[in-house]
């Protein structure tokens, strides 16, 4: 598995948070899609109460795909606990000093199609739940991997921040 793209949580990650398609643009595509967006609508269910969290969970893949860590800081809450195949990163400066640059790497060449994503507010809670299908290349070939993620937010005076991660991903099949 060492040889996995860079890292399955990265897949994970990105995969939720990177430019989505959405219920009003279902084919959205990043400018680095080495194939056509799928052409489904994405199963959105999504309340007015969460938009904010998940406006948050939305610009932080956009940030990481982008490189843009002072970005990708501001939203993770300083004790944020990331988990990922079968790793754990307990804290935003361990996750900035370790996967974020090979996450933001391998972003960087991965179109993401949002399948399903559904979202919830409790209080100063929140949590958000995505299903995508990212397409990426590995050695020259494409790759197609299904990732989820599910992120939980708190609101803080600084407003909505990311206190945990969980990504997976896996190989499509029959891609």
């Amino acid at each position: 598995m060492k040889n996995a793209i860079p890292t399955l949580a990265t897949a994970l990650l990105f995969g939720l948070t990177l430019p989505v398609a959405n219920a009003q643009d279902a084919s959205s595509a990043s400018e680095h899609a080495h194939h056509a967006a799928t052409a489904e609508v994405a199963a959105i269910d999504v309340p007015a109460a969460t938009q904010a969290p998940v406006a948050v969970v939305e610009a932080f893949g956009k940030a990481l795909a982008a490189g843009d860590f002072a970005a990708v800081e501001s939203m993770l809450a300083p004790d944020v606990i990331i988990l990922e195949a079968g790793g754990a990163e307990r804290s935003r400066d361990e996750y900035l000093g370790h996967h974020a640059k090979s996450d933001a790497k391998f972003l960087s060449g991965v179109h993401s199609a949002l399948m399903r994503r559904k979202a919830r507010v409790d209080g100063n809670t929140a949590w958000v739940a995505s299903e995508s299908e990212l397409h990426a290349s590995k050695d020259g070939k494409p790759v197609t991997l299904l990732s989820t993620e599910t992120m939980v937010l708190a609101d803080s005076p600084e407003g909505w921040r990311i206190v945990h991660i969980h990504w997976s991903s896996r190989p499509k099949r029959g891609a």
